[in-house]
């Protein structure tokens, strides 16, 4: 790192991804904040700078005590034990010790009292629930959100004629020709475990899920303006049921909030979609298949004047980035769902369904916020033209 960098960075203050420390002797509370590191993206601990960014330097005895006190902390005072960089940079105020901590692949990290730490802004607290906990483990592999069990659901709650037609679809063959029972049928598909539901299993073919997964639901509001308003709004839903109950609702929401271009066709004709329907049915597929189930929150669908915006719980998982997903790349956070899901609703799971809502409409704007935990796709709807208002009108005149 060159000193005008070093400079630049200081300047701007800390934040989740800069750390500034004056000193540090206590090898303990250095394992904290590089678990805290490790458990989300990495970032940097700068030594011998005071908060407000201005440097107090370090001395050689200094820079040579806290080489060993990292090595020991990072192998000794971490678990599983991590390799942090150090870098000794040039300061006209004195040298500054740059610990840079890569993101962790083995989380979630923890101390040597067995304490998950995590960043909170600039800032580090203890992990403490169980759904964040869940969640690092969810990062690296090792559980995922739609096995979970589903509270208060078994065999019983199985839509029965549902789940009756997709196994004839999908097996050709009926199930009263199986000879399996029920329970033991749907833990061999995976959906069910020691007798309940998992949220794979209820998301899919229970009658009424939201009632033991009252958050796993869209919210769905169309407003008047280009801005939320807490009263004035034309349309709101709260859409519930089984994964594909809640794709064709939220298909239809979207569907009935935006507008029909009439373009050249008769007065009478069909009109075409202000944005194809592809596009709809790739953003909400993914939007319920792909959201964080470890966050009890619902799906927002959001309808504006100028365009909607579609709001998932849960960034992107791992190393994901936008850039990544434009590409094609793709990392299932739930592959349970994502296995059934292909067989239910218009979706491949091949991690072309967002190129494919691009090339048919390219005012889309994703954002990875991975402060607020989540992820939010922006669609531009077409501007309002006298054409398109003769559309509405007809339409209202129509009802």
């Amino acid at each position: 790192m060159e000193t005008a960098e070093l400079i630049d960075i200081l300047s701007r203050g800390e934040d989740s991804g800069h750390q500034f420390k004056l000193n540090i002797n206590n090898a303990g509370g250095l394992a904290a904040e590089i678990v805290a590191f490790s458990n989300a993206v990495g970032g940097r601990i700068f030594i011998g700078v005071n908060d407000d960014g201005s440097v107090h330097g370090l001395s050689n005895a200094d820079v040579g005590r806290l080489n060993q006190l990292i090595a020991n902390a990072a192998s000794q005072n971490v678990h599983p034990a991590v390799n942090p960089l150090t870098e000794n940079v040039p300061h006209p105020s004195g040298t500054v010790l740059v610990v840079t901590i890569p993101e962790g692949i083995n989380k979630p990290y923890m101390d040597k009292d067995g304490v998950i730490w995590v960043k909170n802004g600039a800032d580090k607290r203890r992990a403490t629930s169980r759904e964040e906990i869940q969640r690092l483990f969810q990062q690296v592999g090792l559980v995922h959100a739609d096995e979970t069990p589903a509270s208060r659901l078994g065999a019983g709650d199985v839509d029965m004629p549902y789940f009756e037609t997709f196994f004839q679809e999908q097996f050709g063959e009926s199930l009263a020709q199986h000879s399996l029972p029920l329970p033991q049928l749907l833990s061999n598909m995976n959906l069910m475990n020691q007798g309940q539901l998992n949220v794979a299993g209820a998301l899919l073919f229970a009658k009424a899920p939201h009632y033991a997964l009252p958050a796993f639901i869209v919210k769905a509001v169309a407003f008047y303006g280009t801005e939320i308003e807490d009263e004035d709004y034309i349309d709101s839903r709260d859409i519930t049921g089984k994964l594909a109950d809640m794709f064709q609702q939220t298909m239809g929401f979207i569907s009935a909030n935006t507008r029909a271009l009439q373009e050249d066709r008769g007065i009478n004709s069909v009109g075409r979609p202000e944005v194809p329907r592809i596009v709809w049915e790739e953003l909400v597929a993914n939007a319920l298949i792909h959201r964080d189930y470890f966050i009890s929150a619902p799906v927002r669908v959001l309808v504006f004047t100028d365009r909607v915006e579609i709001v998932s719980p849960g960034h992107l998982p791992n190393n994901l980035t936008i850039e990544n997903i434009k590409a094609g790349n793709s990392n299932i956070r739930n592959p349970i769902l994502a296995s059934f899901a292909a067989k239910l609703l218009p979706y491949r799971g091949l991690g072309s369904g967002l190129l494919r809502a691009l090339r048919a409409w390219p005012a889309i704007e994703f954002i990875d916020d991975r402060t607020g935990n989540f992820f939010k796709v922006i669609v531009t709807r077409p501007a309002v033209t006298p054409a398109t208002r003769a559309v509405d009108l007809d339409e209202e005149h129509t009802e």
